[in-house]
């Protein structure tokens, strides 16, 4: 297959998740009441080097993909306090759905810390140009390897773009996902069931087994995981089913790769302002999103990224493999 023909089945996948997506919409007929006055809330918690917004958000609903252009409040990913330091000199890393949300992020602090990146997304063109900018304004490589991940010879020929452009791979960061949210069980479809096996786990499966084939010894799989794996989600079934089921792929392949010396770890963000979401919940939900956690907002894709980078590192990681790094806000007592 040519980049071409990759490029158009990435716009053919991101048109197939619309389909799941409009009926679901069409048909979810929820109640959004307002709040009743009470007792005043404390505020949400902020501890990072700049605020970070917090709940209520403007209500707004998008298709999949999502756009992270059109996302209000833009997430905040550049990390303007995070002072690089070689952690990443001179590596090459593979990061998919790097268009935007954590992937952008990662792209960034990994470019800042001295690492060319290999971009892979589905089709938001303009999307994974702005996450290319980012990465050259840090004094970087980038490349644009649009597609879906859901196919085995997409992920062998990104791996095999990666090495040829870029001149070798030590990094796989397997992020892209696929989440559209059900509120009856019976509404989850065998092509929506199928479209986030094949995208959350098919498409981890099939980039990791390609990197293996060129990652040196000492380098790394980092694979996003989710708080929905950890603790399930009743409108997340099958979104939920394969997070654990990387958690569980990320601590059994890491075992299987220590003879190979790649360590493969795993980050299981709580909500994260990405488009991934406004692309799924409705625009009242958007609104209160992230409320709920301890911290009473959602993280920023920056809030996440470095633990990203300290997995991929072997200054600060080379003794860890096979675990799996929660990033929730804190957990809820009882």
């Amino acid at each position: 297959m040519t980049d071409t023909d990759f490029e158009a089945a990435g716009e053919r996948a991101a048109q197939a998740e619309r389909d799941i997506q409009a009926p679901l919409d069409a048909k979810e007929q929820r109640s959004f009441k307002e709040q009743d006055g009470g007792e005043k809330e404390s505020p949400a918690m902020q501890a990072g080097a700049r605020p970070y917004p917090a709940p209520p958000f403007p209500e707004q609903h998008q298709t999949k993909p999502g756009s992270e252009a059109a996302l209000d409040p833009a997430p905040m990913y550049d990390a303007p306090f995070y002072k690089g330091s070689g952690k990443l000199e001179d590596k090459v890393a593979l990061i998919t759905g790097a268009d935007s949300g954590i992937g952008r992020a990662v792209a960034v602090l990994f470019a800042r810390e001295g690492a060319d990146v290999a971009i892979a997304y589905l089709d938001e063109d303009r999307d994974a140009n702005e996450t290319r900018l980012a990465v050259e304004l840090e004094g970087r490589r980038a490349i644009l390897l649009p597609g879906d991940v859901a196919d085995p010879a997409y992920a062998k020929a990104a791996v095999e773009k990666t090495v040829q452009e870029l001149g070798k791979l030590d990094i796989l960061v397997n992020n892209a996902a696929f989440q559209e949210h059900v509120t009856a069980f019976e509404d989850l479809t065998p092509e929506h069931f199928d479209r986030t096996l094949k995208t959350n786990l098919y498409g981890y499966f099939h980039m990791a087994q390609a990197a293996v084939k060129v990652i040196p010894p000492g380098g790394a799989i980092v694979n996003t995981g989710s708080v929905t794996g950890l603790l399930g989600n009743k409108d997340l079934l099958d979104y939920s089913l394969t997070k654990g089921g990387i958690h569980a792929f990320t601590r059994s392949l890491a075992t299987h790769l220590v003879d190979k010396g790649i360590r493969v770890n795993a980050v299981a963000p709580g909500p994260v302002w990405t488009p991934l979401n406004p692309a799924d919940k409705q625009a009242p939900d958007v609104a209160q999103f992230g409320a709920k956690t301890p911290m009473k907002r959602p993280a920023q894709p920056e809030e996440i990224a470095p633990a990203y980078v300290f997995l991929a590192s072997p200054q600060t990681a080379s003794y860890i493999t096979g675990e799996v790094l929660p990033i929730i806000g804190g957990y809820n007592g009882g």
